[in-house]
């Protein structure tokens, strides 16, 4: 089997798709913006409205209602990372911080039909966080990474494809 296709932009994807070509998406910038975690896309969680799954994943960190509503209040995703990483977390974040970011991310395309049917129509394509900032656990950088939330995309999109969320 041959390497896939890696696409820049939202034509040339739907192209090789149309002609059966494997595909990658590499990094969620330009016409693949929408599958980053920083895309405007409010979010609504225990009553608070998040901006951004990036900002209900960061405030997700803390159990202080008054810290996760400051977090929903930040300007951008970036300041809600920068806040996030302050947060001291409990013993059990890292066995739970993959499950919430699913939670979040089928949230995201559960709640904006525009943007799962955006998700659908990427096919059978991998998608890939890369990313120049080093984030190996979220993404791939250098060639390098676990690709986590790439892979969570990729489920919820075939969890939307065989009907098991709407």
């Amino acid at each position: 089997m041959s390497e896939p296709v890696i696409v820049t932009d939202w034509e040339l994807l739907q192209l090789a798709l149309a002609e059966g070509v494997a595909c990658k998406v590499e990094g969620f910038v330009r016409d693949f913006r929408f599958l980053s975690n920083f895309y405007p896309s409010p979010v609504e969680v225990d009553r608070i409205t998040y901006p951004t799954v990036e900002h209900a994943y960061q405030a997700a960190k803390t159990s202080d209602r008054l810290e996760r509503q400051a977090i929903a209040t930040l300007a951008s995703p970036g300041a809600a990372k920068r806040a996030g990483s302050k947060i001291q977390t409990g013993a059990d974040w890292q066995a739970t911080k993959v499950p919430v970011m699913g939670q979040l991310v089928r949230l995201k395309f559960t709640t904006y039909a525009d943007l799962r049917e955006k998700l659908l129509a990427t096919g059978t394509s991998y998608l890939e966080e890369t990313n120049a900032w080093g984030d190996s656990f979220w993404g791939v950088c250098g060639g390098t990474g676990a690709n986590h939330l790439g892979r969570i995309l990729m489920e919820v999109r075939e969890s939307f494809r065989i009907g098991e969320l709407a």
